[in-house]
C-alpha cells in the first residue's frame, strides 16, 4: 500500500548514520549492551517503546484487547522510527528493541502466528527505518534466569516470561522465525560474555561491514 503524502515520513536529505538494533527476550542483556555500544559508537540511544508510549504500556496490556494492543505498539514503533530518522541525520543510532520485538512479543502473548502479525504490520513497512544490522541475542535458560534474578527494573512482562506456561518457549521460537526472514539479522550468543566483550565483537562486525 502506498501511503498518502500526509502520512509519508519526513524526507531528510543528509548523511545517514548506521542503525544498530538489539533484539531478544527480557533480561538477556540488551539494555546494558546498548549503553556500552552507544558510548563506543558515539551514538544516540533509543528504547522501543519510547516516551510517551512506554508509560502507557502497562494499562494497555491489562485493559485492551488484542487488536487495539497491536495498534498501540504499532504506533509506538512508528513514533520510534520518526525519532530514529532524525537522529540518523546526526550520527549512529543504537536501538534497544525495535520492529522484531513488536512482532515476536505480540505473537507470543496472543498466541498467534508470527506471519499473522507481519501481515498486519506490512502496510506500514515503508514508514519504518530499516536497520543496518539487527543483533539477535541468545543465551541458555539457566543464564537467563540468573540475569532475571538480579534485574533492577522487573516488570509484569519480565515475570510473565517464566510464570506464564509456554511464554518463554513461544518467544524464543518467534524471535527465531523473525530473524530467519530478517536480512539485517546477526545471531549472537551471550553466555559467558561480558557486555564489553559483546560490544567488541559487534563493533568489529560493523567495521568489517563498513557500517
Amino acid at each position: 500500500m502506498s501511503l498518502p503524502h500526509v502520512y509519508q515520513p519526513i524526507d531528510i536529505n543528509s548523511p545517514r548514520g548506521p542503525l544498530v538494533v538489539l533484539e531478544g527476550v527480557s533480561a538477556i542483556g540488551k539494555t546494558t549492551l546498548a549503553q556500552v555500544l552507544t558510548e563506543r559508537l558515539g551514538a544516540t540511544g533509543l528504547h522501543t517503546l519510547p516516551l510517551p508510549h512506554s508509560g502507557w504500556s502497562p494499562v494497555v496490556n491489562s485493559q485492551l484487547r488484542s487488536l487495539p494492543q497491536f495498534a498501540f505498539y504499532l504506533s509506538g514503533v512508528l513514533h520510534a522510527s520518526d525519532s530514529i530518522r532524525l537522529c540518523r541525520s546526526i550520527g549512529p543510532v543504537v536501538a534497544d528493541r525495535y520492529i522484531s520485538s513488536v512482532i515476536a512479543c505480540h505473537a507470543a502473548v496472543h498466541r498467534v502466528e508470527v506471519a499473522t502479525v507481519i501481515e498486519l504490520l506490512e502496510p506500514f513497512r515503508s514508514y519504518l527505518e530499516i536497520p543496518t544490522r539487527t543483533f539477535y541475542l541468545r543465551c541458555s535458560e539457566s543464564s537467563l534466569r540468573e540475569r532475571m534474578a538480579v534485574k533492577q527494573d522487573v516488570r509484569q512482562d519480565d515475570t510473565d516470561l517464566f510464570a506464564v506456561p509456554g511464554r518463554l518457549a513461544r518467544l524464543l521460537a518467534n524471535f527465531e522465525k523473525v530473524a530467519a526472514s530478517d536480512p539485517s539479522a546477526v545471531l549472537v550468543r551471550t553466555d559467558d560474555r561480558t557486555p564489553d566483550e559483546l560490544a567488541d565483537w559487534i563493533t568489529a562486525h560493523l567495521e568489517a561491514d563498513g557500517a
